[in-house]
């Protein structure tokens, strides 16, 4: 794991700091990496809108079971390859 240093403005130092006081995480370090997540989540999930929209708004097209396998296999490997990161 690489270390990375950030300034924070007082403000938020002391955000950062009452959210580990409170608890919920074990450190700052903790906190910013479940932000990271958060963020990396939010990303992933506007990409799928994007691509699920686009096939709403897109021309019709059969999808035989060779598609559907193969749409299958890479969605189950990406969640297995999510949850090794973890």
């Amino acid at each position: 794991m690489q270390s990375m240093n950030i300034s924070l403005p007082d403000p938020l130092k002391q955000f950062v700091d009452g959210q580990v006081g409170q608890g919920r995480y074990s450190s700052a370090s903790e906190y910013v990496r479940e932000l990271i997540r958060a963020d990396e989540r939010r990303k992933a999930e506007e990409t799928l809108e994007a691509a699920l929209l686009e096939g709403l708004n897109g021309p019709e097209s059969a999808l035989t079971l060779e598609d559907w396998t193969a749409m299958r296999t890479e969605a189950l490997a990406r969640l297995a390859a999510r949850k090794h990161q973890r």
